[in-house]
């Protein structure tokens, strides 16, 4: 049965859940608070049309966002020694939404030279346990069992986008640890917000990216980050002046289909959250939100060494996923070892096989967009 609220709470009250609920209260400085209070302020009101099951759920992504705060937090004073972790030449990989860039990045992965954020550790971040003990961590196991009960309730959802408590996921739960991440504006109608972020600098929400990937890798320090997330268009510059040296792979596909498939992934999500934030407005606000992410990253990549960028055609990476990843060692001088080349086979194997299958069925007109309407705002 779906938990129901009456309203989202207000930032004090949520920030008091989020306290009570870790047993901490230094939250390291409050850069975070402008954006989520601004955002909180647009949930509440009428425009939002949110349900009382949308109230619970957008309350528990605010509250997620402050608990990560707090952990970490904790954790840096814990573990002073993340701050000297080095990383170097790590791998962004970024596009629109539904251009491959989770397959690529599981892919890229699966090198047993390279690290990931793993689900779990986003949500709890401290240095990467042993992997033999993450079954006996009474939190892994909560989130497993969850994601169990998710797959059953939502099977449609899980065909869009796999997920469990041990697959590598997006690091936007990092971003919005300062506050910043558009992927609130995947799942309401949070217009304030959304002109709020689009003036931020993003620098400092990528500058404790960093403290995380140090703080999470703590135990793993020579192997190489690789890391996803379509958002990171949004802010390229603020990414480049944390990571200097970054290796960008930047995925390709008919801007149609993504933006139809997004819209899609939005509204099965947020299904049954808001009287207001379903058909016209999710695909006029998806479309604005990566129309505007895709021209910031058009305008800022020349900047910037193109030797450190690898473009990837959807098409030719599904035609041959092992080939495209050996393509980007090739074009960022990476060692592509035997057994990188193994494990990057193995998991395409899998991938190909079971549950996890994609079967994602979605509509353009659904969201009250059309074909040229979608190019033009890419043109």
């Amino acid at each position: 049965m779906a938990r129901e609220r009456a309203d989202v709470g207000s930032f004090e009250d949520i920030a008091a859940a989020a306290v009570r609920t870790t047993g901490l209260d230094d939250f390291g400085g409050s850069e975070h608070e402008e954006g989520l209070r601004l955002l909180v302020e647009d949930l509440n009101s009428p425009e939002a049309g949110l349900t009382g099951r949308g109230n619970y759920f957008q309350r528990s992504e605010v509250k997620s966002a402050l608990v990560g705060r707090l952990l970490t937090q904790a954790r840096f004073t814990e573990f002073p020694q993340h701050a000297d972790v080095p990383i170097e030449r790590p791998i962004f990989v970024m596009g629109l939404p539904r251009t491959g860039t989770t397959a690529l990045h599981r892919l890229l992965h699966a090198d047993p030279a390279h690290q990931g954020l793993e689900m779990w550790l986003t949500q709890l971040p401290q240095p990467r346990p042993p992997r033999e003990t993450w079954e006996s961590d009474p939190i892994f196991a909560a989130m497993q069992q969850a994601f169990a009960a998710h797959h059953v309730e939502s099977p449609e959802f899980m065909g869009i986008h796999y997920m469990d408590a041990t697959t590598v996921e997006e690091c936007w739960r990092l971003l919005r640890q300062t506050g910043k991440s558009n992927s609130y504006e995947s799942l309401a109608y949070v217009p304030r917000y959304t002109a709020w972020l689009a003036e931020q600098d993003w620098t400092d929400a990528y500058a404790r990216h960093k403290a995380n990937l140090q703080l999470i890798g703590l135990n793993d320090p020579e192997r190489r980050w690789v890391l996803k997330n379509p958002s990171h268009m949004t802010a390229l510059d603020a990414l480049m002046a944390v990571y200097p040296d970054a290796l960008i792979v930047h995925t390709h596909r008919d801007p149609v289909v993504c933006i139809a498939s997004s819209c899609s992934l939005s509204a099965e999500t947020t299904a049954g959250h808001s009287t207001s934030y379903v058909g016209e407005l999710i695909g006029r606000t998806q479309l604005e939100l990566w129309s505007r992410s895709y021209r910031s990253f058009c305008a800022a990549r020349p900047r910037y060494d193109q030797a450190q960028f690898v473009d990837v055609d959807y098409r030719e990476f599904v035609a041959d996923p092992v080939g495209t990843v050996g393509g980007i060692y090739d074009r960022f001088g990476l060692e592509w070892t035997p057994a990188a080349r193994a494990a990057v086979e193995q998991i395409d194997r899998e991938s190909r096989e079971g549950g996890r299958r994609p079967a994602h069925r979605y509509s353009l007109a659904d969201y009250g967009l059309t074909d040229d309407e979608v190019r033009a705002a890419f043109e």
